[in-house]
């Protein structure tokens, strides 16, 4: 089971204004802040993202292969919260739609270059 994706950030601040709008639309805030992470959640039991300055001090780099899907629970949302992420500075991924079976979902990469998604099974 999965507690927390931590994404790496080298300007914690203009990331945090992309997040903070991001997830608050999937009723996240945050439930912790230092002055080297922000983490969002619903609440500190369930899953959460969390940007960080890395610890070793070197510059933080997109994982390549690295994805944080982000669960929903109707198409509806998955095409809001997609909509959200490009207004936010976001850029497309691939678009929301069918994917195969019962899973419909949107690809974006935050303005730093982190690929996410939104997705529905059902």
């Amino acid at each position: 089971m999965i507690g927390y994706v931590t994404l790496g950030s080298n300007d914690l601040p203009r990331a945090a204004l992309f997040y903070d709008a991001l997830l608050g639309e999937l009723g996240a805030k945050r439930l912790m802040e230092t002055d080297r992470f922000i983490f969002w959640g619903v609440s500190l039991q369930q899953p959460s993202v969390v940007l960080i300055k890395p610890f070793d001090g070197k510059p933080a780099s997109v994982g390549n292969g690295a994805m944080v899907a982000l669960a929903m629970d109707s198409r509806d949302k998955v095409d809001r919260l997609y909509a959200k992420a490009m207004a936010l500075g976001a850029s497309d991924e691939g678009a929301p739609g069918d994917r195969g079976g019962s899973f419909y979902a949107g690809y974006f990469r935050d303005p730093e270059g982190h690929k996410l998604n939104a997705f529905f099974i059902g």
